[in-house]
């Protein structure tokens, strides 16, 4: 796996972490980490979006395991 994509595979793990706690506790851990609609808060919002499209790379891989 490029390392690029693992780079956007972590942004992803930790965009769903944050979704997970809105849907389960309603607790937006990045907006309490960076505060709510700032820059930086939009910023790892952004990149979340981003690395998720990159990801879509990863549907079309063929595993060389899987062989």
């Amino acid at each position: 796996m490029e390392t690029l994509q693992k780079i956007a595979l972590v942004f992803t793990i930790v965009g769903a972490v944050n979704w997970g706690l809105v849907g389960l506790l309603e607790f937006d851990l990045v907006a309490a980490l960076f505060g709510e609609a700032t820059i930086l808060t939009r910023l790892v919002y952004s990149l979340v979006g981003i690395t998720g499209l990159i990801n879509i790379g990863l549907l079309f891989m063929h595993s060389e395991h899987a062989k």
